[in-house]
């Protein structure tokens, strides 16, 4: 996570149009501090008590002010104001001792504060809010209810859980829709227009997309195949590798970040180097009818480098971190004190560069989300804490749209 220079303005100020005042770093707003352990209030971020469990991802979601963690290695999903207040805990009696200031006996009638509330997580993973404040999380299903496509080679093993803003489980999402087949790898799930909710899954041959509507019900099923992935006419021979799908928050569509690599040689001796950089294209995709729409150029992130004693520039990929409204995207790259962002839209005149402070100290495990409106929240880990801060970047794309 650590990269070579904090002169961040000068290894910023690289591609067409950009000029230092489009730099700017955006203020943090800490909110608050959790320890790390398997407590009700504590974050099981690094598997402390063992148990036979491996390391599994800690995921966050923020809605109005709101954080929610899926913590699994705890086999818990846990509800916070911005203050620090746990307000509910979905949680596995096996894998978490008795809550200690949290009600066990609410039942059905339950209001969804202060309350723990037992449910089988095994391994709760990525998780989104809808405007209902219900929750979707992914879950893995037990050995024995995997599936293996042999013809694909493909290891269906997960479903999406459905919980209420109260914590009260509805159902669950499968490949058919509520109570259906586990679906493959989920790489991210996100909540679109109308409370639709896009299941996002890499599988070796490309990746699927699942779109439910509000009820659960399977609306469109979009499989990408890595040989179709598209390849825009202008470029010279490239192989292109999608980095990862994000789905829009207003609208039934996705965005595709795709990256293209070249083969390069030695021209003395007509031998291959190997794979450089060549370009970063978002392709627009129409979810009702698998259509592509449009694209967006993503440039490099570039930094000075010494290679032989002489200086050369280095291009890299950013990363994909999510959609927010109005066919803008978000894009990160670290750099020593934080991260790299970029925003990138339809309109080529919105792009925007921006730089966000995280302490060397934080950099153990980080998990960000991006709201629709385009607010960025994290979960910022040292090796004794967990910090729970956002970034009004709403306001910097406010700024930027004047």
């Amino acid at each position: 996570m650590k990269l070579l220079s904090r002169l961040l303005c000068v290894s910023l100020l690289f591609l067409g149009g950009c000029s230092s005042r489009d730099i700017v770093s955006v203020a943090r707003e800490d909110h608050f501090t959790l320890d790390i352990g398997r407590l009700e209030d504590q974050i099981d971020l690094y598997n402390l008590e063992g148990g036979g469990r491996g390391n599994h991802k800690t995921s966050l979601a923020m809605r109005d002010g709101l954080f929610y963690i899926a913590d699994s290695n705890g086999g818990k999903v846990v509800h916070y104001t911005s203050y620090g207040d746990l307000l509910f805990m979905i949680y596995n009696e096996e894998t978490n001792p008795p809550p200690l200031t949290l009600r066990t006996d609410a039942g059905n009638d339950r209001v969804g504060t202060h309350g723990a509330y037992p449910y089988p997580l095994r391994e709760p993973g990525n998780i989104a809010v809808d405007t209902r404040k219900h929750i979707y999380v992914e879950d893995r299903l037990p050995y024995e209810r995997r599936n293996f496509d042999a013809e694909n080679k493909i290891l269906e093993d997960s479903i999406v859980l459905h919980f209420d803003s109260n914590g009260q489980f509805v159902e669950y999402l499968g490949k058919e829709g509520i109570g259906g087949s586990p679906v493959p790898k989920i790489e991210r799930i996100s909540v679109s227009i109308q409370d639709e909710l896009a299941v996002i899954c890499r599988i070796p041959t490309g990746w699927n997309i699942y779109w439910y509507d509000v009820e659960g019900t399977l609306l469109y099923f979009l499989p990408l195949k890595n040989e179709l992935i598209p390849i825009p006419p202008d470029r010279m021979p490239v192989f292109p590798s999608i980095d990862t799908i994000a789905a829009a928050p207003d609208s039934r569509k996705l965005f595709i970040k795709v990256d293209y690599y070249r083969e390069t040689f030695d021209e003395s001796t007509n031998t291959k180097l190997g794979p450089e950089p060549d370009s970063s294209v978002i392709w627009l995709m129409n979810v009702e009818n698998g259509t592509y729409t449009g694209t967006i150029e993503v440039p490099f992130f570039e930094q000075a480098v010494t290679e032989n004693n002489r200086r050369a520039t280095e291009r890299i990929f950013y990363s994909l971190l999510g959609a927010v409204e109005n066919d803008r995207v978000f894009l990160t790259f670290p750099v020593e004190g934080g991260y790299s962002i970029m925003i990138v839209s339809t309109d080529p005149h919105e792009q925007r560069r921006g730089f966000i402070p995280v302490k060397d100290e934080e950099l153990q495990y980080n998990a960000f989300n991006i709201s629709a409106e385009g607010i960025l929240s994290a979960l910022l880990a040292t090796g004794f804490n967990v910090k729970l801060v956002w970034w009004r970047t709403d306001k910097f794309l406010e700024e930027g749209s004047r």
